[in-house]
């Protein structure tokens, strides 16, 4: 066997037996996993995720998930509680434990103190006899076999788990909350993602001019209008309606056509019946709408109004693409 194939082997023989790990859970998910989400959905406080070591990495990303699909959560180093952070722990919040063993001095020496506070302890551990899973209220069976790891030492299928775990929960959160799309642009309005589900045309035309001109505006002031808006197209309008459009492509066929151009106007290069997009729509669906026609611009018309043109450079600096 090659290095290269070696390798390959190797990491096909990881995901193989982490794959196989997380369908192993499946037994797992009992009354417990039941009422836990239960009592979360019930609660007027916060979830708060602890653990220590490759649980606390795996407990901030649940946070992070909880958080980003409805669920008011917060980390808390277990080690750092015994020390100070205790008071971030407050009178009606639910406290999940993440421990692979379940038997950590930290979590141990912990355990006391939440119980103490008369919060729900959600223990999220793959050993059923620790002093965790026998303290926690409800416990969440994340036992794996072995770890990826050769030397069965290395947190790795373990930490899998319990990131699969905590997924399984939050989603289950949130579409018992009828979590939606709206709902999830709320929660993330600075990304790609929540752009895609809340930006409109309308947002973005003020950042364009507005190019127009008179169905009988000639040749000369139609190319000056497309320059100094620097849009590559403009609006044709007879009456304030509009009635077409012409593009940078339009100019170019038209030299190609025509040795004398000073007679010609507007109306005779434009192009009649211009593809248009109202401003309420989402600035996805203005990307997509481009794409299939294979266009650079849209004209935007609210009713018989035109407001302006959006650009699919607008719409690539939005981050929709």
């Amino acid at each position: 066997m090659s290095a290269k194939q070696a390798i390959l082997e190797i990491a096909r023989t990881v995901i193989k037996n982490e794959g196989e790990a997380i369908l192993d859970l499946l037994p797992y998910l009992d009354s417990n996993f039941e009422a836990t989400v239960k009592a979360i959905l019930q609660s007027e406080g916060r979830v708060v995720v602890t653990g220590v070591g490759k649980s606390a990495l795996i407990a901030n990303k649940i946070v992070a998930t909880l958080n980003s699909t409805g669920t008011p959560a917060i980390f808390m180093h277990a080690a750092d509680a015994i020390h100070g952070d205790l008071g971030t722990i407050q009178k009606n919040d639910i406290v999940i434990c993440l421990s692979k063993s379940g038997n950590t001095e930290e979590i141990k020496m912990l355990i006391p103190l939440i119980k103490r506070g008369e919060n729900l302890l959600i223990g999220l551990t793959g050993n059923l006899q620790s002093t965790l899973a026998k303290q926690a209220d409800y416990v969440l069976n994340t036992f794996v076999e072995k770890e990826a790891c050769p030397n069965n030492l290395a947190p790795t299928t373990s930490t899998t788990a319990q990131l699969v775990m905590g997924d399984a929960l939050a989603i289950s959160l949130l579409q018992l909350r009828g979590f939606g799309k709206e709902d999830f642009a709320k929660y993330h309005p600075g990304g790609s993602l929540g752009k895609k589900l809340y930006l409109r045309v309308s947002d973005l035309l003020n950042n364009n001019q507005k190019p127009a001109v008179a169905i009988n505006a000639s040749v000369k002031e139609v190319i000056v209008e497309i320059s100094k808006k620097m849009l590559g197209v403009t609006a044709v309008l007879d009456k304030d309606q509009l009635v077409g459009v012409v593009t940078d492509g339009d100019i170019r066929r038209m030299l190609s056509k025509h040795d004398d151009i000073s007679g010609l106007q507007a109306k005779d290069i434009m192009t009649k019946r211009p593809k248009t997009i109202e401003p309420n729509v989402l600035a996805v669906k203005a990307m997509e709408t481009l794409r299939a026609n294979g266009i650079s611009q849209l004209l935007v018309q609210d009713k018989k109004q035109y407001l302006g043109v959006v650009h699919i450079h607008n719409l690539i600096n939005e981050g929709i693409a």
